[in-house]
């Protein structure tokens, strides 16, 4: 059994003290620890188990075909974090053979992973038989087409990641219908990229990087199978044969040095065409086994390969959507000004399952005075409107705060006033403060704060802590309210820190938890480079459950 470590050690004796075969899964059903008896019955040694998905690794059918995910009771209450138990499941051995099995899962706290659960499992001591190739699509029943079908709509619309769509899309098929499978994508500038070659073997899908990568352009009257299927044309059958002859083009000897490579004595290449372009095409070929591709085959796959188009559009309009709008967010934030006597730097990230801008917004200008003016604040929403508005609030500030030399506190009560009357905003946190500094470099901050998380002051021996005073309550709230001012002194090599709630929220954990966090890490980081400094407290303090966008200003007082 794997051992890393006093934890993972004390978990191996216990599983080893347990009769019968076991193993852990994480929350996303990697086996994470395998007990002595559970290797002698998958005939697999824990390294081939540990790091594994246990459904594609282990959970087959009578037939020796993978469960697929949907219908796997073991995997569904692994996922579900709930106590399940069968009778009619089947291992696959690393021998090739079928271990049918009864089974118990229950969630554990080993400490080894936030969310484990716990898989018992014996011969049930029906007969087990050497697990087969699935049969070819061709030979499938109509339930079992369906059934496929089916699956490949709701794992491939689950994603909006492209990469991960394609990977699903591969085991889906790979060895379901083929134990060879390729996609070949055509990019955003009409250039086509080899994005997988994969083949299944020993009941694993194994990927051919030195077969992957760029390829030659498509030849726009070449009849060739994959030459057509890039065009949009039709599905072709092919085989090594197809490619014996004088190659046409760059594409017929990357095929030729595919086949070679592979094995493949039969193929069948199918476009990937949505409604309003063509994807790319999807290539399945038998080397291991021995049927060729017959019409019902086809079929199938071409009604496989309409529904994955379906979710690739979607999700190539999903990055392209996220893309524009991270892009537009970037140039709705202000460039910083060169200060003398200060450092500074910024950081924005978008809320990571996000397609649209969001409301949280820095600025940082110099006032006529010769004063820096600094400001963090987050308009609630995360579309269009809210962008909108924070644009509006940000220029309302700066127009306010350049003509008048008033305190922060006056500037906000003016801001939140004219937002009723002017900005398209409902309500907003802001922090909004002048940092001034005199002749003998001695540096004052003075702020008010609108219902925002107070900034962080962090001196270069490592002291944090947190600017409570001059709290006032949200824009939007009660505009008429008189505001506060507060001031503080930044020691020399001190950094001040001003944040958006993405910071310090969690779904999972309190906003005292996340303050503190940010704190201690943003103490220990005090020394470092002022970009050094950012991008690791960003990387460290950021709770990777974060579902918000994230601003971020840092200021260091680098002159006595």
């Amino acid at each position: 059994m794997a051992r890393s470590g006093g934890a993972r050690e004390a978990v191996a004796r216990a599983l080893d003290a347990l009769g019968t075969g076991a193993y852990l899964a994480d929350e996303r059903g990697s086996i994470v620890a395998v007990n002595t008896r559970g290797e002698q019955l998958l005939a697999r040694p824990a390294a081939g188990l540990v790091g594994k998905d246990a459904h594609d690794l282990l959970h087959r059918n009578s037939c020796g075909e993978p469960v697929p995910r949907a219908q796997c009771r073991i995997r569904a209450s692994i996922l579900a974090g709930r106590t399940d138990q069968g009778g009619d499941e089947w291992l696959e051995r690393g021998d090739g053979t079928l271990l049918p099995v009864a089974w118990l899962s229950t969630p554990c706290d080993i400490g080894l992973s936030p969310s484990a659960t716990l898989v018992l499992f014996h011969s049930s001591g029906r007969s087990g038989r050497p697990a087969q190739h699935p049969p070819a699509g061709g030979r499938l029943s109509e339930l079992e087409r369906l059934a496929l079908l089916a699956e490949t709509t709701s794992v491939l619309t689950s994603t909006l990641d492209i990469h991960e769509a394609l990977r699903r899309l591969i085991h889906l098929v790979a060895p379901r219908l083929a134990d060879w499978a390729v996609i070949d994508l055509i990019q955003e500038q009409g250039e086509v990229w080899r994005f997988a070659v994969a083949h299944a073997e020993g009941g694993t899908v194994m990927f051919r990087e030195d077969l992957q990568g760029p390829m030659p352009p498509v030849p726009q009257e070449s009849p060739m199978p994959l030459s057509r299927a890039l065009r949009g044309v039709a599905s072709s059958l092919a085989g090594p044969e197809t490619y014996q002859g004088p190659p046409d083009s760059g594409i017929a000897v990357e095929q030729r040095h595919l086949f070679e490579a592979t094995g493949m004595h039969a193929a069948v290449v199918v476009p990937l065409r949505s409604l309003h372009e063509v994807l790319g095409a999807l290539t399945l070929g038998r080397a291991d086994q021995p049927e060729r591709f017959t019409a019902t085959e086809v079929a199938l796959l071409e009604d496989i390969a309409r529904r994955a188009s379906l979710a690739l559009e979607n999700a190539r309009l999903y990055q392209r959507q996220r893309t524009v709008a991270e892009t537009m967010q970037r140039h709705l934030l202000p460039k910083l000004p060169h200060t003398p006597g200060h450092g500074m730097t910024a950081r924005y990230l978008p809320a990571p399952d996000a397609s649209q801008v969001g409301g949280d917004w820095y600025d940082a200008f110099t006032l006529p005075d010769g004063a820096t003016a600094l400001a963090i604040g987050d308009v609630v929403g995360h579309d269009l409107e809210a962008a909108a508005g924070m644009a509006q609030l940000r220029n309302m500030l700066r127009a306010y705060a350049l003509s008048q030399e008033k305190p922060p506190s006056k500037i906000v009560e003016w801001l939140d006033r004219a937002t009723r009357e002017i900005a398209e905003v409902s309500i907003a946190t802001l922090v909004f403060a002048r940092m001034t500094q005199d002749g003998a470099g001695r540096c004052e901050l003075s702020w008010t704060n609108a219902g925002h998380p107070p900034p962080l002051l962090v001196t270069r021996e490592g002291v944090a802590r947190y600017l409570t005073d001059g709290h006032g309550v949200l824009l939007g709230i009660m505009p008429e309210r008189v505001r506060p001012d507060a001031t503080a002194e930044v020691p020399p090599g001190a950094t001040l820190l001003l944040y958006t709630d993405g910071l310090i929220e969690s779904p999972r954990h309190g906003l005292d938890e996340g303050m503190n966090r940010l704190r201690r890490h943003a103490a220990a980081l005090a020394q470092r480079p002022l970009e050094s400094f950012t991008d690791q407290l960003l990387a460290r303090a950021r709770p990777p459950d974060n579902d918000d966008d994230v601003a971020l200003l840092a200021v260091r007082h680098t002159r006595g």
